[in-house]
């Protein structure tokens, strides 16, 4: 059976389950109805077994959260066993203050779970984090997802990925690359990192902030439409037009956009994605030759011939071990 993210859907089905397993005896139908729950998802046997130790962890913190103030209970409202969660409930969707949220936060998400995600070479994938979040991968790219109770943890090893991130406030979304880090509480961006001294941040919608390894100073506040890039520890900030943010951000659609680029920089574009050795020789370096086109980044063979169309000087030659070799056609 295919697992799904859970998602506020899930969660709601699963205190209200927990409620009626308390509250009272289920009748025949509601046990045939609450084991058909169970088996739609393996997940959601975890989840009630969640919301039931939060309603025990409930009856001995919701008193105290009153008495301190950080929670603000309707009148004529007692915690009888039986009415906690509908106690809660209400006042959490009416009456919670920003202190008691980040209270109730902290209760109701389970202890940190650790996932990791890797992409292969020559593929992209989408997920769904267990807090909303959307993440797009890019080939070659690491991933390993810290969803905890009072911050989000992400750490990217190697690689490219997109973050539409849901916005909790009480909860920050760190993204952690051996450059550097971004920390935000919701917003989209999308962060590169395929050396342990580069970092490429730019973003979509919202803000962020970013800091770098090397860095101890105040960290660099971007906004939409802000590329930050970090390498060998130089830094640099700018900021797109619309066309070239979205160039830059097309491999999402499986493109790759070049704009006067070196010829090596882009065969190391394709060479990274594809996972395969492309070799440049010196003499085509000699040439200082750019591309300028938009490619099918899936399409390693297709990019090659347009090589040797666009530049008949040029030769393509696939080696008997794998290894591709760009030369001049002079060159022996």
């Amino acid at each position: 059976m295919k697992s799904i993210p859970l998602n506020s859907a899930a969660e709601e089905q699963a205190s209200l389950w927990a409620s009626r397993l308390e509250g009272s005896t289920l009748t025949a139908d509601l046990r045939s109805a609450l084991d058909t729950w169970l088996a739609e998802n393996p997940a959601h046997r975890a989840l009630l077994s969640q919301y039931c130790q939060f309603s025990a962890d409930l009856e001995q913190t919701l008193p105290a959260l009153v008495a301190t103030d950080a929670l603000a209970m309707p009148p004529a409202q007692p915690l009888r066993r039986r009415n906690r969660w509908r106690t809660f409930n209400t006042v959490f969707a009416g009456a919670l203050a920003t202190a008691a949220a980040a209270a109730v936060v902290w209760l109701v998400w389970p202890a940190a779970r650790v996932e990791r995600i890797a992409t292969p070479a020559g593929q992209r994938q989408s997920i769904t984090l267990a807090d909303g979040t959307h993440v797009e991968l890019n080939a070659r790219t690491s991933l390993q997802i810290e969803i905890g109770r009072t911050e989000r943890r992400v750490r990217l090893a190697d690689g490219e990925a997109f973050f539409t991130v849901s916005k909790e406030p009480a909860r920050p979304f760190i993204v952690e690359t051996p450059a550097g880090s971004v920390r935000v509480t919701g917003t989209v961006f999308d962060v590169r990192s395929e050396t342990t001294s580069q970092l490429e941040v730019t973003v979509v919608e919202g803000s962020v902030q970013v800091r770098t390894s090397l860095d101890d100073g105040a960290p660099v506040a971007l906004s939409a439409r802000d590329r930050f890039v970090a390498n060998a520890g130089i830094t640099g900030t700018q900021t797109l037009s619309a066309s070239a943010l979205e160039d830059l951000l097309a491999w999402r659609d499986g493109q790759v956009v070049f704009d006067d680029v070196p010829l090596r920089d882009a065969v190391a574009r394709f060479a990274r994605y594809h996972g395969r050795g492309i070799a440049v020789t010196t003499a085509v370096d000699a040439k200082a030759i750019h591309i300028g086109a938009r490619q099918n980044i899936d399409d390693l063979e297709g990019f090659l011939t347009s090589l040797t169309a666009n530049f008949p000087e040029l030769r393509v030659t696939h080696e008997q071990n794998g290894t591709i070799r760009i030369s001049l056609q002079s060159q022996p």
